[in-house]
């Protein structure tokens, strides 16, 4: 005969352990923010006094996270003076720290929108808005080519730039007189009307008039900027901004994630074994092994097998990519030449050397007559001793450089009839062959210091690859690297054309073309 025993006290433990687990898992979840929805609680809240990049009249708000705990920055935002007044030390020092300016209360926020604003804080990009194709008129499509052959370079849809902002223009004007507006709006202000004085008045730069535009071609602009830019997916395949979020920023790491598959692989495991049910035959009670009954469960072997595959597949992924990246690279050279003794204690220009950095594509290897322009009369090293190297070494290693030129250090000339040697320097930085990368242009054209690329070489006695040199790397520098136009005569006319284009002094690499695929591989 047999019986089924109840679940063993291990079983309920996990189960119980589990249970605690998934409630634990939905408070977390609950504090993660919505950036998207944060975005907007700052816009209407908080940036009258902030921004995320820099000071306004308070500070810059971009990573407060990162220097902050979060329940006292919730405190903290809903009644910043009640923190005051009950003497918490850290809201009197951040009081005093900004010249004890009083920040609003804002008691009408609950923690999750405070939580929310405090996601968009970190930088995190808010989800783009998804609309399906039945739900877009085609005037909106052909409103942003309009827009952007003949608006572009004087507005933007938000933030201003020459003129002002237009997304949801069409909400402050009337339609009829916007098309007038933006046909002859000097025609529009000669007729009196006052609403196109006061405008024209309030922006100092005059706007063209468009008169080649059609009705609706105007039309259709104002349509595009009813609803600025959308991202069209298919019909019945329409994404909402939530899900767009989560695959835009899915908020872990590719480790994170790996690790919780590993436990939520082992929980799954322990629940299968521990659910094996005891059994009694005859009197006899036989319970098979937990071990065992992850063992033989063909489930779980068919989720091992599974498991494997993914995870060597990521595994090998991830080792392939680190093929050719060799930052920290540092090899032996046949002389111990210190950048820190001649550029950093001696300060030697790194292009006295390196001089064709800013004449060629190559930065060059300067030859050993180069060294030999002081080292003809510095035959001995008497600077701070440096790694494992004796005095008696270093002058070894200066005596290098008068062996392969042919040079008499006691007579003080070069031997006559001498062969001379190459000194075998060993490469450090190498691109891919696919890659085109000119010195000329960054060093003189752009400005860009050497430690820019090389890191800080004269703090380097053995010179190591410092940056990555990868695509990637690149790409960041061109977006975010400033041109100085006032400077720099090198392509004046269209550094000037762009200038004007965006209605700045200076221009990023990006908006000069710095992302083309055929500047760099051709």
């Amino acid at each position: 005969m047999k019986s089924v025993k109840q679940h063993s006290a291990l079983s309920r433990l996990i189960r119980s352990s589990l249970a605690f687990l998934f409630i634990f898992s939905l408070n977390l979840s609950a504090q993660e923010g919505d950036a998207a929805n944060g975005e907007k609680l700052f816009k209407s809240v908080c940036a009258a006094c902030h921004r995320l990049d820099k000071k306004l009249v308070g500070p810059a708000l971009k990573g407060i996270t990162e220097k902050r705990e979060q329940d006292w920055l919730i405190a903290w935002i809903k009644d910043s003076p009640g923190m005051i007044k009950s003497g918490d030390k850290l809201a009197i020092q951040v009081f005093e720290e900004n010249n004890k300016l009083p920040m609003t209360a804002n008691p009408q926020l609950s923690d999750q929108d405070v939580i929310d604003i405090l996601a968009y804080t970190k930088g995190e990009p808010a989800a783009p808005k998804t609309v399906a194709t039945q739900e877009i008129d085609p005037g909106v499509e052909r409103g942003k080519t309009i827009f952007k052959a003949n608006c572009a370079a004087c507005h933007k849809l938000e933030g201003k730039l020459i003129g002002p902002e237009l997304l949801k223009i069409t909400d402050k004007r009337e339609a009829d007189w916007l098309i007038a507006w933006i046909k002859d709006n000097n025609a529009l202000v000669a007729s009196g009307d006052k609403l196109a004085k006061e405008v024209q008045d309030s922006n100092p730069a005059a706007m063209t008039p468009f008169p080649q535009l059609s009705d609706e071609d105007i039309e259709d602009v104002l349509k595009y900027l009813a609803v600025g830019d959308v991202k069209v997916t298919a019909v019945g395949g329409a994404t909402s901004a939530k899900d767009q979020e989560v695959f835009d920023n899915p908020g872990f790491g590719v480790l994170p994630t790996l690790l919780l598959t590993i436990l939520a692989f082992l929980a799954l495991s322990l629940i299968v074994a521990a659910t094996t049910n005891k059994v009694v035959v005859e009197g006899e009670e036989q319970e098979p092994s937990m071990l065992k009954s992850i063992i033989f469960n063909p489930f779980l072997r068919f989720l091992f097998v599974i498991f494997c595959v993914v995870g060597g597949a990521w595994l090998l992924f991830g080792w392939l990519m680190q093929v050719d990246l060799n930052e920290g690279y540092q090899p032996i050279q046949p002389i111990a030449f210190s950048h820190t003794v001649h550029a950093g204690d001696n300060k030697i220009d790194c292009q006295y050397c390196h001089s064709s950095a800013k004449h060629s594509k190559t930065s060059g290897i300067p030859t050993a007559n180069v060294c030999m322009n002081c080292h003809k009369s510095i035959s001995e090293y008497n600077g701070e001793l440096f790694g494992d190297y004796s005095k008696e070494d270093l002058d070894n290693e200066i005596q290098k450089i008068y062996d392969a030129v042919g040079w008499d250090k006691e007579n003080v000339q070069y031997i006559e009839g001498y062969e001379q040697k190459p000194i075998e320097w060993v490469r450090i930085h190498n691109l891919a062959d696919f890659a085109y990368y000119n010195h000329s242009q960054h060093v003189t054209v752009a400005g860009v210091a050497c430690q820019k690329c090389h890191g800080p070489v004269e703090e380097m006695h053995e010179v190591y690859q410092y940056s990555p040199l990868t695509m990637d790397w690149c790409i960041t520098c061109h977006r975010e690297t400033e041109v100085d136009m006032t400077e720099n005569g090198y392509y004046k006319n269209i550094h000037d054309q762009l200038a004007k284009k965006y209605g700045v002094e200076k221009v990023t690499e990006a908006q000069m073309g710095g992302l083309e695929c055929g500047k760099c591989h051709y």
